[in-house]
């Protein structure tokens, strides 16, 4: 089993900041792409940003310039610095992560966490 488990959100002022962290565990041979997807109130889910093992990474429109992604491989962990937020940002926000466990090296899968709140108040 590979697990997921996201931390930072909370609530925060128009124009604030906030990081949010992903650290995958549990039986885990590789992890490759980690990003975060988003689902806000009464909408479908989001893409937010990706970030491949060898650090590219790709963002959304909507946060390119105001979040940035970056992962320590060695802790198995990725970060989501979000600065400049704005109302339309409030959602719960969800990592995502494709790799492979020890028992089946050769299968990858796609792994999600719980979620974290992110809420900005006008």
């Amino acid at each position: 089993q590979v697990r997921l488990v996201e931390s930072g959100g909370g609530l925060v002022q128009s124009g604030g900041s906030l990081r949010l962290s992903c650290v995958a565990s549990g039986n885990i041979y590789k992890i490759r792409d980690m990003g975060w997807y988003r689902r806000a109130p009464g909408k479908e889910r989001e893409f937010v940003a990706t970030i491949s093992d060898s650090g590219e990474v790709k963002y959304a429109d909507s946060v390119k310039g105001r979040f940035t992604l970056s992962r320590d491989n060695a802790k198995k962990t990725t970060y989501l610095d979000m600065n400049s937020l704005k109302p339309e940002d409030t959602a719960v926000y969800y990592c995502d992560a494709f790799g492979s466990q020890l028992t089946t090296m050769w299968t990858i899968e796609e792994y999600w966490g719980q979620g974290t709140q992110v809420t900005v108040s006008s």
